[in-house]
């Protein structure tokens, strides 16, 4: 077995794991524990704990590797592998009882600057539909057993997803970067999972996503699993404090890229 399968099979397992605790501290209900950014960007005690359990079973099965993770501190590592994690991406929709949450985890071979890294594996399970999305460098994204492969005519207009920032003072940017792409679009969903939303555009589900503000572990494995399944990400303004990431079919990547380079 290659390295980098061996990755995605220990990402997935943990990422398993991790989802089922995620579930049932969901089941046993939701304990608010902070706010991050803003009043709207919450933070669970559930998030904390599945981030633990994460991080334990990854020093366990492999001590020398980095670690960066929405809720700890970020750890260099030894081997050149840094494993990138959100433990409860769609924090909101987890505490409100929305399905549309998930484990996300990516290991890639450099440091924690998405510029500088080379991304090798990841896992995006999704515990309350039992959704287990996987990529590994060269071995193609996949579902399950079911090979994945994203859109690649829109001939009804391109259906794209979004999302946007906790701060209110950036919601007119959002807003108006929206008006832009719908002179493409067939529809738009905001539903609040980068992770999600990117293995969904790699699973044919949606056709484009683009959003501006995520940060590293929202988007480390989801982009791997979209160019896995023939897809195109690419990252803008990346000096800026708000990045933009752009993902879709190579067609449809393309019309984003041209309608929000300037934005």
């Amino acid at each position: 077995m290659s390295a980098d399968l061996e990755l995605v099979d220990l990402a997935a397992e943990i990422a398993r794991e991790a989802g089922e605790l995620a579930r049932r501290r969901r089941d046993e209900g939701v304990h608010l524990a902070a706010t991050k950014s803003s009043l709207a960007d919450i933070v669970t005690d559930a998030d904390r704990e599945v981030e633990e359990l994460i991080r334990t079973r990854l020093r366990e099965a492999r001590p020398g590797d980095g670690f960066l993770g929405e809720e700890s501190d970020a750890d260099p590592g030894v081997t050149g592998i840094t494993w990138v994690v959100d433990p409860i991406d769609g924090t909101v929709n987890y505490a409100y009882g929305i399905p549309a949450y998930c484990v996300s985890i990516a290991a890639v071979r450099g440091s924690a600057d998405p510029q500088e890294w080379d991304a090798l594996a990841a896992a995006v399970f999704a515990p309350a539909v039992g959704e287990l999305f996987t990529a590994s460098r060269g071995g193609g994204a996949w579902l399950g057993e079911r090979r994945l492969s994203v859109t690649t005519e829109t001939p009804a207009g391109a259906l794209l997803a979004t999302g946007f920032g906790y701060d209110p003072s950036t919601h007119d940017g959002d807003l108006a970067t929206v008006r832009r792409v719908m002179t493409m679009a067939r529809d738009l969903r905001r539903a609040g999972s980068a992770a999600l939303d990117l293995s969904y555009v790699a699973a044919g589900r949606l056709d484009g996503y683009f959003e501006r503000g995520l940060k590293p572990w929202d988007f480390a494995a989801g982009a791997l699993i979209v160019e896995e399944a023939g897809g195109a990400v690419t990252r803008l303004d990346v000096e800026s404090a708000r990045p933009m990431i752009v993902a879709g079919g190579i067609d449809v990547h393309a019309r984003l890229l041209a309608l929000l380079e300037d934005s």
